[in-house]
């Protein structure tokens, strides 16, 4: 199977982001792949005691497990479709960009 093919094993192999991964991510997300590698680049993801987190334009998204709290994910996807904010998690964690907090979200959103 060819990088194109299976992003997230060749990206989990690799631990970087390449050209064909990334071909890869945006064959199979379109849009949502590009927002969601710009975002684990820009060191976006952020994972909390109780949360990760994804900090978008206009807000922070919980994922947990593959599944997010933003509209997209809840009312516009299929089960087996992700947003962004869900990809972009994979992404940062295989290659090592998760921005890590020794604190709880809980607590850290009360001053948002």
């Amino acid at each position: 199977m060819s990088e194109v093919d299976d992003w997230r094993a060749a990206l989990a192999d690799a631990g970087e982001l390449t050209g064909p991964i990334v071909e890869g991510i945006l064959a199979e997300h379109g849009d949502r792949g590009q927002r969601a590698v710009e975002a684990a680049s820009e060191g976006r993801v952020k994972q909390y005691n109780d949360f990760t987190v994804v900090v978008g334009h206009e807000d922070e998204y919980i994922v947990e497990d593959g599944n997010c709290n933003c509209q997209d994910s809840q009312y516009n996807l299929d089960p087996d479709e992700s947003c962004w904010h869900a990809i972009a998690v994979d992404v940062a964690e295989r290659v090592g960009e998760v921005d890590h907090h020794d604190m709880y979200y809980s607590e850290v959103r009360d001053f948002l």
